[in-house]
């Protein structure tokens, strides 16, 4: 929930006392007045503020109505209700809000806010995958633009991945776009996996030596690409109490070397349900930031430096100016909307 303010300075005494020891006071007095002022615009806008896990602490701790996860965001934005939506995440995530509702208007504060993952493959890709393999299910992680997930059967997040490649009972399911998720998600329902490479003729071995298959697209998160088990071992030898979790994004040697894994609101539900002596998570860094705000009273170890170039482009700065101009409306044609729905609705009833 957004922080309740009676007046600017109101709003900075909230924000210090929560954000002192990470923004300068004069910073600080600036960014709540945004704050204020966006709070405002919300109201006499009729407007809801969605807000990801791994936006910056200042807008985190502010604005949004609601803060989550992809998949809880999904579903957030299927009960809109308000005419307006501002979505402070990339612009998968509000072409998804878009498609799941077509009478809103949806904004985002950046047009730079894209995603490695959404860019890795088109829809070309995917029909070549299913001319391919034509019987195989297009499984479509939701960090794809609306295009890719309008000639898929079904999205997931990394919430829900592992439960929907469970339910399945085709020999070969397409996954993609990410291969680190696919492994690890091969990994934890018994499949094998075949890492295809777009415009080479070679086809994923099936039948009785490989019963159950998972077809992998090579893309990559820039962020969580870069942890390695090297990173996991420095921390055990400077820290051997502390919890290390890993996103699933996160090449499998990684989130097997951790002490756990899951989508950005299982890490933070771990951290809240158990008690280690210190945490780090392997994810963007923004995020630990928000986790050790929200449990002051567990040691959260700040040595994570990887901030996804995307997300750090939403500031409350764009959010006053998307909200005050109505600007940077995402937009999904008609036709694409309704196929793309229909996979984000089969996935929303998995969960």
């Amino acid at each position: 929930m957004p922080l309740v303010a009676a007046s600017e300075h109101d709003m900075y005494q909230k924000m210090k006392a929560k954000l002192a020891d990470q923004y300068l006071d004069a910073e600080l007095k600036v960014k709540a007045e945004l704050a204020y002022a966006i709070l405002r615009l919300k109201k006499e806008k009729n407007a809801l503020i969605l807000g990801h896990n791994y936006m910056e602490a200042a807008l985190y701790m502010s604005v949004p109505d609601i803060v989550g996860d992809s998949l809880e965001l999904a579903r957030q934005a299927q009960k809109a209700r308000e005419q307006i939506i501002v979505f402070l995440g990339v612009h998968f995530m509000a072409e998804t809000a878009k498609i799941l509702n077509p009478t809103k208007k949806v904004l985002i504060p950046s047009e730079r806010a894209g995603c490695s993952l959404a860019e890795s493959i088109t829809a070309e890709d995917v029909m070549q995958l299913k001319a391919h393999y034509p019987h195989a299910p297009v499984v479509t992680y939701i960090n794809t633009s609306a295009h890719v997930k309008a000639v898929s059967d079904i999205c997931v997040t990394s919430g829900n991945a592992e439960h929907v490649i469970a339910r399945l009972t085709d020999d070969i399911i397409i996954f993609i776009p990410d291969a680190y998720l696919a492994k690890n998600v091969a990994r934890a329902t018994g499949r094998d996996v075949y890492l295809y490479t777009p415009g080479a003729p070679s086809i994923a071995p099936v039948g009785k030596d490989h019963p159950k298959t998972i077809i992998a697209w090579p893309g990559r998160c820039e962020v969580h690409e870069q942890f390695t088990v090297e990173d996991i071992i420095s921390v055990r030898q400077q820290f051997p109490d502390a919890a290390i979790l890993a996103h699933p994004e996160c090449r499998p040697e990684v989130t097997e070397a951790a002490d756990f894994s899951g989508s950005t609101r299982k890490m933070i539900e771990y951290v809240h349900h158990t008690n280690h002596a210190r945490y780090l998570l392997l994810t963007e860094c923004a995020m630990g930031d928000n986790v050790a705000y929200a449990n002051p009273h567990k040691e959260m170890l700040r040595l994570c430096s990887v901030r996804c170039p995307h997300m750090a482009t939403i500031t409350l700065e764009n959010t006053y100016e998307a909200l005050q101009h109505e600007q940077f409306e995402v937009d999904v044609p008609e036709p694409i909307r309704q196929k793309a729905e229909t996979s984000l609705i089969r996935m929303l009833s998995f969960s």
